[in-house]
């Protein structure tokens, strides 16, 4: 089987569940997996060689400002044609399966030359009624039409009752002693906001990883960090909490590693919001709307969450997209969900929810 595995590339989050998918390809004589990424400069790209010679393209991306979406700056940067053109360069009729996260240029492509497509996405999750903030019909026709596919299969931390899968997390299982640090990933708030907001708290060290950070620069108690995709994981497995935006990947997994989470989410972006709104629910995650001293100072002194643990090996998601039963969706997700082990105090709260969600 040959496969195209669209990525879109703005952030982190769905090139790390894009590494995970690829680790476990890279294992099978069956498949061969070319994949292209949009959404951001080559160049700007780091720890890819999982990927070997991947694809990039401009794509569409949201434009961001002092924490918040930028819809007039999002226009205003959206190249159209050159979109289309990229779209029509695209061979999508070499390959048996394209496979989408939420990564539009492989998306049109597959429809404009009629070849099977799958969502594997945390946004696929939301075309199902689940917990999520009331959008407005810019986010809903974003929902449905930015990286249309012929089946949506969503990923969340929970399925609501839904054909969704659990999240895959890609670093090991290693337990390390909580340290004194804390990790903060705030990547689209600006430098000089964060610094204002953790320097206060002068008997706490926090090791801030951030896009505009060129070299690495301890200041106060505040280490900040350029981005590494293996300091990141390594500073995760020992913090003792973290404040991030609220992004699904890195979000998967402070629960998976039973890490306490603070979280800010990009204001004005529906996916945020909406993740913001099923932490708080399901008791995972404390949440401010702005940076807010005052949140942090009451966060700090909260305990450890218990862990949830979550998969780590995508074979049987593998194994299904060889067999080409994508129809069995339920008896797909139904394996993958008995491979969760939920915390009691997270089981109380699912308990708490509709029955129709359960």
């Amino acid at each position: 089987m040959k496969i195209l595995y669209g990525v879109q590339g703005t952030g982190n989050g769905h090139t790390t569940r894009a590494r995970v998918m690829a680790k476990a390809f890279n294992q099978r004589s069956d498949i061969q997996v070319d994949y292209l990424f949009s959404g951001r400069d080559k160049d700007k790209y780091f720890d890819m060689e999982v990927f070997g010679d991947f694809a990039s393209y401009r794509g569409l991306s949201f434009e961001t400002k002092g924490g918040k979406i930028s819809k007039s700056a999002t226009f205003k940067s959206a190249k159209f044609s050159e979109l289309y053109r990229d779209i029509k360069r695209v061979r999508a009729s070499d390959y048996d399966l394209i496979i989408n996260d939420f990564e539009p240029i492989s998306a049109w492509a597959a429809k404009r030359n009629n070849i099977p497509s799958i969502s594997i996405s945390h946004q696929a999750a939301f075309v199902h009624p689940i917990p999520q903030q009331p959008g407005t019909l810019f986010d809903k026709f974003i929902t449905r039409y930015f990286a249309p596919t012929d089946l949506h299969l969503g990923v969340h931390w929970y399925h609501f009752g839904h054909a969704i899968m659990p999240p895959f997390i890609e670093a090991d299982d290693s337990h390390c002693p909580p340290s004194r640090t804390y990790l903060v990933y705030l990547p689209f708030e600006e430098v000089d906001d964060i610094n204002a907001l953790l320097d206060p708290f002068s008997e706490h060290d926090f090791i801030c990883f951030h896009p505009k950070i060129e070299q690495d620069v301890q200041a106060g108690n505040i280490q900040w960090r350029r981005p590494s995709k293996a300091d990141f994981v390594n500073i995760l497995q020992s913090c003792s909490g973290v404040i991030a935006n609220a992004g699904f990947e890195l979000a998967s997994e402070c629960l998976h590693f039973g890490k306490k989470l603070l979280i800010k989410p990009l204001s004005g972006q529906y996916e945020q919001l909406s993740n913001a709104k099923t932490l708080v629910q399901l008791g995972l995650a404390q949440s401010m709307p702005t940076l807010d001293s005052d949140t942090v100072e009451e966060w700090l002194i909260k305990p450890a969450i218990e862990r949830i643990a979550y998969p780590q090996n995508p074979d049987i998601l593998i194994d299904w997209l060889v067999k080409r039963d994508w129809k069995a969706v339920n008896s797909l997700c139904e394996q993958l969900w008995s491979k969760v082990r939920f915390p009691q105090s997270v089981v109380t709260q699912l308990d708490k929810l509709p029955i129709a969600n359960r």
